[in-house]
């Protein structure tokens, strides 16, 4: 009969307390707010291994293995700053509702202690001197800001994330072949494969929502003047929000509550204080689409190339709506919507937005004009006919007739036309296809792309959110669905993506990013 020892039976212990403790090891794919704070209260996670296993992560997937390439620059004192975090909740609990929160940042928001490019090497190592009032809201909150993600570059491109600070293309997750939409294509890229907890992204005709729906993320634009753009190096001041963007309707919501608000350095948000909801938190409960009324606009999405597979998904998430518990109009009309739209006029505001956005950032403004830019060289060659052709512009946009014909008249009658259509209806949410395409492969330019993002939302300045309706091309290209309401309807869209979230959960990890093996 074989004799066991103390010292063999100490090991065995020893064996089945280490594999217990790797088997309940956190796992941050997939890992929500939620679930990151409990884990702190029940002292089975450090703010510290949450970071740390967001940096194991982005230095095997971001450069390597699949080579996501999302990443511009990680902060070098994200663990430092996770260290004293652990040690202000060893003391007094969590500091905000987003303690510990490692967070993407596209690289156009200002950061005080990171470079901020808007993907432009004509502004590689600018380190601007205050952080942008949306990172220094969710800083304050108790969010780590992880790392800065890459762009289109100065958010040109709403198709694909390339530029010249980086080089190579943000790869999809989900395909390493296929783009990620664009601009904000690497935050998209780099929450939907774990490589932080959430993100924040800006959008002025699409750029939150294609690459959410193109990573099965849930991204918000929310009405013009909820969030302040204050910090955030623009494309067109007129159209550009920034917002959050999260694996989950729940978390997205999180950062939401937390950035929405006043500022008095952006003064589109003047008067938002009254008219936000006091906690966005509390629509995220089910039974919201039970005796919903929701119409389907199909102004948004048919045309020539709508691609098949689109419509069966659509057609799927329509009747899931239905299912649970909603009546779903099929077809409602903008009346007119051609004529309210013609006539516009060109309009290109980006040289003025953005040498106004220079000359208010004094003596360290890293450039003081596009020309600058033009003549430095600095730039990605897909962008240089948009660039020489936006330095050409010699009239501002308050004094250029397509312009102003843009924001006092046709604005106005499309918001009017929308808000009639829905109150004679009585409609909670219009829908429909976010993009009628699924991504495109990297480098190609010929097939139809499918935004629909660039009307709607960016016209009215009404709230916009993207959830994923499940995924295309041997179940493996994910797609997503929009929910458009009326100004300041954001409580009501939550609830209602919420609900549909969480009665399909059609969003998955993509498999090019699994978990890693614990490090022993």
């Amino acid at each position: 009969m074989r004799t066991v020892t103390r010292a063999a039976v100490a090991a065995l212990v020893l064996s089945s307390s280490a594999a217990a403790q790797q088997r309940a090891a956190f796992d941050v794919v997939e890992a929500t707010i939620a679930g990151v704070h409990a884990a702190l209260k029940a002292k089975t996670l450090t703010c510290h291994q949450l970071v740390q296993a967001y940096l194991d992560r982005i230095e095997a997937y971001d450069k390597q293995g699949p080579g996501l390439n999302a990443i511009v620059v990680v902060h070098p004192k994200a663990l430092a700053i996770a260290d004293s975090l652990d040690r202000r909740y060893a003391k007094e609990g969590l500091i905000g509702p987003l303690h510990c929160v490692p967070t993407i940042v596209k690289d156009n928001f200002e950061t005080n202690d990171l470079q901020t490019t808007a993907g432009s090497a004509a502004l590689e190592g600018w380190i601007p001197k205050r952080d942008a009032t949306m990172v220094g809201r969710i800083k304050a909150a108790g969010a780590i800001v992880l790392a800065k993600s890459n762009m289109a570059e100065w958010a040109f491109s709403p198709l694909e994330t390339v530029n010249s600070i980086l080089p190579g293309y943000t790869h999809n997750p989900y395909d390493i072949n296929r783009v990620t939409a664009g601009s904000s294509g690497g935050t998209a890229a780099a929450v939907a494969a774990s490589l932080g907890l959430v993100g924040l992204g800006t959008d002025t005709g699409n750029s939150i929502r294609g690459p959410s729906a193109h990573q099965a993320l849930f991204g918000i634009r929310s009405t013009m003047g909820l969030t302040s753009r204050a910090g955030v190096v623009p494309l067109n001041i007129r159209a550009d929000i920034a917002g959050p963007m999260a694996r989950s309707v729940a978390d997205a919501v999180m950062v939401l509550n937390v950035i929405a608000g006043e500022d008095a350095d952006d003064a589109v948000t003047a008067g938002a204080d009254a008219k936000r909801e006091t906690d966005y938190n509390r629509f995220v409960a089910l039974g919201a689409l039970k005796g919903a009324r929701i119409g389907v606009l199909r102004q948004a999405y048919e045309r020539q190339g709508l691609d098949s597979e689109v419509v069966h998904l659509f057609a799927k998430a329509v009747a899931e709506l239905r299912a649970a518990g909603a009546t779903v109009i099929d077809t409602v009309m903008v009346d007119s919507l051609n004529a309210l739209t013609r006539g516009q006029g060109g309009c290109n505001p980006f040289k003025f937005d953005l040498e106004r956005y220079f000359a208010a950032r004094g003596e360290g403004a890293p450039v003081k004009t596009l020309r600058e830019v033009v003549r430095s060289r600095k730039f990605h060659p897909s962008i240089e006919a948009r660039l020489v052709s936006g330095d050409s512009v010699t009239v501002a946009p308050e004094a250029t007739p397509g312009c102003t014909f843009r924001e006092e008249v046709v604005k106005p009658r499309v918001r009017a036309a929308v808000t009639k259509m829905m109150d004679s209806l009585r409609l909670d949410a219009l829908v429909y296809p976010t993009w009628s395409n699924p991504p495109r492969l990297i480098g190609d330019q010929s097939t139809p792309a499918g935004d629909n993002s660039q009307l709607f939302s960016p016209t009215t300045g009404f709230p916009s959110m993207t959830v994923p309706m499940g995924y295309t091309r041997g179940n493996r290209l994910p797609a997503g669905m929009t929910f458009f309401g009326r100004a300041w309807s954001e409580g009501t869209l939550i609830a209602l993506s919420y609900d549909y979230e969480r009665t399909t959960l059609h969003r998955r990890a993509p498999s090019s990013t699994p978990a890693l093996r614990a490090k022993r």
